[in-house]
């Protein structure tokens, strides 16, 4: 299960950006939104002059899957209780 709706009408690495941005938005604390941030600005940078379209769309799948993992990780972590 994707992490926000609309993952499906990710097809541009902008359109990618963006999204893992507002999937920022529901980690539970400012520091891990700052470091997740930091790290999706740098993938974009870093992969923003991808010319291959079949590599970009795995570049999307990859990360939009990662994202699911990171935020069903947070979620399970709220759930639990405390020690």
């Amino acid at each position: 299960m994707p992490p926000l709706a609309g993952a499906e009408l990710v097809h541009t690495p902008l359109q990618l950006y963006r999204y893992l941005l507002r999937c920022c938005r529901q980690l539970p604390s400012t520091a891990m939104q700052q470091h997740y941030r930091h790290a999706i600005r740098q993938g974009y940078n870093s992969h923003s002059d991808e010319d291959d379209p079949e590599r970009t769309q795995m570049i999307i799948q990859r990360a939009i899957a990662d994202a699911d993992w990171i935020l069903d990780k947070v979620r399970i972590k709220e759930r639990r209780p405390p020690r």
